[in-house]
């Protein structure tokens, strides 16, 4: 069991050592979190914001002695040998030194969550993101380079994603087929909403308000559902998802197939549901072919007969993202990995009206949103990635409520994010020219 693996380690004093990029609110938690996990330690924690690394390790109990600033692998070393946690600006330095094990990124940003798996990657550790927004940006193309170099690359479970796909294996695993996968959306969908219009809700909860405007706007919600479609293969019906009102009573009917009364238009659609009685659950609604199975279900109150949704009514974000990573580095078993080519992708949609010269803001914030939409669609509109949008900079306008495309903006191209994801696309689209064209196509004609 995973509890006596951890436990022995922590009594033979041979720690999973974990380097961690991200001091925020999600850092932060994720280093608190982790001060009770018995068998694992986060060694080294780095942030652009020093200060704010070393007070996420004094908040677990250390004293000031036990934490040192690092910027160079020997200085780290020896602090490690000290006995010392690492704080470091350098989100790098952790994949470079010997006694790490496995490299997480506790942030929202793809681009600081692609150089810190790209920098693991590299120096030969294992790679296990609460990052999705990074997965979904360059996902197939850390996978792949894991694979090449005979690493694990994984996203943890604790965020919608992570838990979906251990729901979905559940189901799959006892035979079940998946109809619609998704989550409860925690707030009310406002498309508009911007860090003004968040602010007294954010100061209440202690949070960012661009962090609280990137739930609200729907832009969270679009990376979840883009990211769980990417590692089972389902896909949105519509651009944006529908997103109905439901509960545990009413969802069963309301995403089952569209011939038997539900939105469903085919099996494998990933979707979200509003409302508080399904907030910050996931669920899977399947169909159920033998009537003696469909019978005991419905009295076990998970359906109505010949659809059951079964339902997990929270999800723990980083406060269970140690399992992923103690899983990954003890068993070499991933929680959710994407599959080698994307089905869905997250657009970048303009807030407002954009000019040459302006610059795209963070997620949540006043200039830009995401949506979900299929891969081919995102392609097809020649759509900025959104995962790519955070310090874009405008070169041609954009009216509000347009799709921003690649040729409306110039991005950092040495940037880790953007160097990826041009080989991501190049690589699929080098696969997608070597697919046999189905035998009805160019033969002319009507039949």
């Amino acid at each position: 069991m995973l509890r006596e693996a951890l436990r022995q380690l922590q009594a033979d004093d041979n720690p999973i050592r974990v380097g961690a990029t991200g001091a925020g609110w999600m850092g932060s938690g994720f280093v608190a979190q982790m001060a009770h996990v018995p068998g694992m330690e986060v060694a080294v924690l780095a942030d652009p914001d020093v200060e704010a690394a070393r007070q996420a390790f004094l908040a677990t109990g250390l004293d000031e002695d036990a934490i040192a600033e690092a910027e160079t692998v020997p200085q780290a070393h020896a602090a490690l040998r000290r006995g010392q946690r690492v704080v470091t600006p350098d989100i790098t330095l952790a994949a470079r030194l010997d006694p790490i094990d496995v490299i997480t990124d506790v942030t929202p940003s793809p681009a600081s969550g692609a150089a810190t798996a790209l920098a693991a990657l590299e120096n030969g550790k294992n790679v296990v993101l609460v990052n999705i927004e990074a997965d979904v940006t360059v996902g197939p193309m850390l996978k792949r380079l894991a694979a090449g170099a005979g690493l694990l690359y994984s996203v943890s479970s604790g965020d919608e994603p992570g838990c979906l796909m251990e729901l979905v294996d559940f189901v799959t695993s006892l035979g079940f087929e998946p109809i619609v996968i998704g989550k409860g959306k925690n707030n009310p969908l406002d498309p508009t909403a911007t860090p003004d219009s968040v602010v007294e809700s954010a100061r209440r909860s202690d949070k960012d308000p661009y962090q609280v405007a990137s739930y609200v706007d729907g832009t969270k919600t679009m990376f979840e559902m883009t990211c769980a479609a990417n590692a089972t293969g389902c896909m949105p019906i519509r651009r944006g998802m529908v997103g109905p009102e439901a509960n545990q009573e009413t969802v069963t009917a309301i995403f089952a197939l569209e011939e038997d009364g539900g939105l469903a238009p085919f099996p494998g659609v990933v979707d979200f549901v509003q409302g508080s009685a399904m907030a910050g659950g996931v669920f899977v609604t399947v169909r159920v072919s033998d009537a003696r199975v469909a019978a005991d279900l419905k009295y076990l109150k998970v359906g109505n007969g010949k659809y059951s949704t079964f339902f997990r009514p929270y999800h723990l974000w980083f406060i269970e993202a140690p399992l992923s990573i103690a899983r990954a580095h003890l068993y070499g078993q991933p929680t959710l990995v994407p599959l080698d080519e994307p089905v869905a992708e997250v657009l970048t949609v303009a807030k407002r009206d954009l000019a040459p010269g302006d610059y795209l803001d963070e997620f949540g914030g006043y200039t830009f949103r995401a949506l979900i939409d299929t891969a081919g669609a995102a392609r097809a509109a020649g759509a900025l990635p959104a995962g790519l949008a955070p310090g874009a900079r405008l070169v041609r306008p954009v009216a509000a409520g347009a799709i921003i495309g690649w040729h409306d903006v110039a991005l950092e191209e040495d940037a880790p994010v953007v160097r990826l994801r041009r080989q991501q696309d190049k690589l699929t689209q080098m696969a997608e020219s070597h697919r046999p064209i189905p035998a009805s196509a160019g033969e002319g004609g009507n039949s």
